[in-house]
């Protein structure tokens, strides 16, 4: 077994493990009895609604995804685009953030534009999402600080700062200093470095983010983009509210409560831990039991069933795509 395969077998067994270690604090003092009672008490036909949704999430984000591909090749179809979204999520599953590059390489299949090219719009969609996530993160602490700000404080700022404290700032100015260094040397010395496999290779990837990058501004439907992204956004928010209704124990929280855990949620699947498994569980069963004082075995089980049933749909999808891509190769 080469030194590649044991490194990519090490990664893989590491996020694994993080995975199981915040399974395993989410759950150690979980009274289980309970636990079952709670999962008998919820009403399975508004997770159902929540399933449908997070369907139609799928497709607005093939959509969307498909407007940043179009500069890039006119003849990319939507189905294809879905393929690629659905099968990302699949890969997720085994290995975090390679659904990204596994997406790109549905496209590149198709042989309709380069892997780099479709790389570069994945990341300006990302950025994009990361953009309308900070915003309405910020605009909900603004609008109910009092309600949602001791969460941010308490478990976000003041540990970090606790930690590192003013050295922490000074960290971040270097490394920004550092990275700016070597991108202005790149720039600078690429004709020199173009000579060398490893630098041309980087020197081409550079090139396919940029041209995906700059798809972005050549975009003829930007309204319809942000359209997209709006109607996606409020589907997450929806699948947020209709998992609220579906579990009593937590019935009383209300739209702008859903909003909250909808920004909480998304940091559960930022980790990078196989489909967000453990993080996802402790990220949200620590904001309901800080905002709302929710009990653990009660945070536990919204977040459970919220993870479990975004889960079976992206593994659903993700199988019907591996299917139809592969028919579609067939054909």
């Amino acid at each position: 077994m080469g030194a590649k395969n044991i490194r990519k077998i090490l990664i893989y067994a590491a996020f694994l493990s993080l995975a199981g270690l915040l399974l395993y604090v989410s759950f150690k003092d979980i009274e289980w009895s309970s636990f079952i009672e709670a999962l008998k008490s919820c009403d399975f036909l508004w997770i159902a609604a929540s399933m449908a949704v997070s369907i139609i999430v799928c497709y607005f984000r093939a959509a969307r995804w498909k407007l940043l591909l179009l500069p890039l090749n006119p003849r990319i179809k939507i189905r294809e685009a879905f393929d690629g979204v659905n099968i990302g999520y699949l890969i997720n599953f085994a290995l975090p953030r390679a659904g990204e590059f596994a997406r790109c390489g549905v496209i590149a299949r198709t042989r309709k534009t380069s892997f780099e090219a479709a790389l570069g719009s994945v990341v300006a969609e990302r950025s994009v999402d990361m953009a309308s996530m900070l915003l309405i993160f910020a605009s909900l602490f603004v609008i109910s600080w009092n309600d949602f700000g001791i969460f941010l404080n308490e478990q976000i700022i003041n540990p970090a700062y606790s930690r590192f404290g003013e050295s922490m700032l000074y960290i971040v100015i270097a490394m920004l200093v550092l990275l700016a260094a070597l991108i202005t040397a790149a720039v600078k010395f690429r004709k020199k470095l173009y000579r060398f496999r490893i630098a041309k290779k980087f020197y081409d990837i550079a090139s396919g983010l940029k041209a995906g990058l700059y798809s972005v501004f050549r975009m003829q439907r930007k309204w319809e983009f942000l359209m997209h992204t709006v109607i996606i956004w409020i589907c997450y928010w929806l699948m947020s509210l209709f998992t609220i209704y579906a579990f009593p124990a937590v019935g009383g929280l209300g739209g702008m409560d859903a909003v909250f855990l909808m920004i909480v949620a998304s940091m559960g699947w930022i980790v990078p831990v196989q489909g967000g498994i453990g993080a996802y569980h402790f990220i949200v069963s620590l904001a309901l039991s800080s905002v709302y004082g929710i009990s653990n075995t009660d945070g536990i089980v919204y977040a459970t069933i919220s993870h479990t049933s975004q889960s079976i749909t992206m593994l659903l999808c993700g199988a019907y795509s591996l299917i139809s891509f592969a028919a579609y190769k067939n054909k």
